[in-house]
C-alpha cells in the first residue's frame, strides 16, 4: 500500500525525537517514508481524520511492528469511528510497549461498539490503576458516559464528582463539566445541564468543540467480529472493508 500522496513540505525530521528513534529498526529509506506518513497522520487528525487514517494505514503497511506506528493507526481508527479496529490496534500497542496510557480510548471504543459494561470493566481493572492523573480523569469521563448508557444516571454523576479537584484543571476540567452536563441531560435535568455549561467561557467551549456530539450523530463502523478482537495481539496485519467511509467520532464521552 503506497497510501495518499505526501506533500513536498513533509519531512521525517518533523517527528519528535522519541518517535524517530522507534523507527531505527527500519532501513533509512523506509523509516523516512513511514515517518513522513506519521507526520501527515498527526497533521491531519483534527482537520481531516479520514485522510489521517489513510496515512496511518500507509505507515502500518511498512512499519507495522513498531509501536508508534500502530499507535497512530489506533488513534486514527478511533477518531474515524472504526472502534473495533481501534481496539485491535491499541491492544497491539500495549503488547509491544507495555503501556496502558490508551486505556481511556479503549474503554470509549467499547462504548462506541455498544458495550458500556466492557468500558466499566476496563476501568475497574488493575491496569487502570497505573494511569497518571490525566488518564484517570479521562477514564472517569468515559465511565460516566457508560453509566449513562446503562441508565444509571446517579452513578454517572457520582463518577465525575469523585474526581479530585486537583485533577480537574485546565481544558480537562472543562471536559469534566461537559461530561457532567451530558449526564444531567441524560437524567432529564436539562436546566441544570445548561446552567452548568453557562459557567464556562464560550470561547473555551468553542475551542474544545462545544458539547460532545449526541450518540445518534455518530456512525459506528464495526468491521470485525468479536471473535477476532485479539488477533493483532498475535501479530496479524490490520484490514478494513472496502467502501466504508466513517464519520469523525471524536468527543463520544
Amino acid at each position: 500500500m503506497e497510501g495518499p500522496e505526501l506533500p513536498e513540505d513533509v519531512d521525517f525530521r518533523q517527528l519528535d525525537g522519541p518517535a524517530r528513534a522507534r523507527l531505527r529498526g527500519l532501513s533509512k529509506e523506509n523509516a523516512q517514508w513511514v515517518g513522513a506518513h506519521l507526520v501527515m497522520a498527526g497533521r491531519l487528525l483534527d482537520v481531516d481524520p479520514e485522510t489521517a487514517y489513510l496515512h496511518a494505514q500507509a505507515a502500518v503497511s511498512r512499519g507495522g511492528r513498531i509501536d508508534v506506528v500502530r499507535e497512530a493507526a489506533g488513534i486514527a481508527a478511533y477518531r474515524t469511528g472504526r472502534y473495533a479496529e481501534a481496539l485491535r490496534e491499541l491492544r497491539t500497542v500495549r503488547r509491544l510497549n507495555g503501556s496502558s496510557e490508551h486505556l481511556p480510548l479503549m474503554a470509549d471504543a467499547e462504548r462506541g461498539l455498544g458495550r458500556p459494561e466492557r468500558a466499566i470493566a476496563l476501568a475497574a481493572s488493575e491496569e487502570a490503576a497505573t494511569l497518571d492523573a490525566d488518564g484517570r480523569t479521562e477514564l472517569a469521563i468515559v465511565v460516566s458516559g457508560a453509566r449513562s448508557d446503562l441508565g444509571e444516571h446517579d452513578a454517572a454523576l457520582a463518577v465525575l464528582d469523585r474526581i479530585p479537584v486537583a485533577e480537574r484543571s485546565g481544558d480537562l476540567g472543562v471536559r469534566v463539566l461537559q461530561a457532567k452536563s451530558l449526564a444531567l441531560e441524560a437524567a432529564g435535568r436539562e436546566r441544570e445541564a445548561a446552567e452548568l455549561l453557562s459557567r464556562v467561557d464560550p470561547a473555551v467551549l468553542a475551542r474544545l468543540g462545544g458539547a460532545p456530539e449526541d450518540d445518534e450523530d455518530v456512525v459506528v463502523f464495526d468491521v470485525y467480529d468479536d471473535s477476532v478482537g485479539d488477533e493483532l495481539d498475535e501479530g496479524s496485519a490490520p484490514t478494513h472493508e472496502a467502501g466504508s467511509s466513517p464519520s469523525d467520532a471524536e468527543g463520544r464521552s
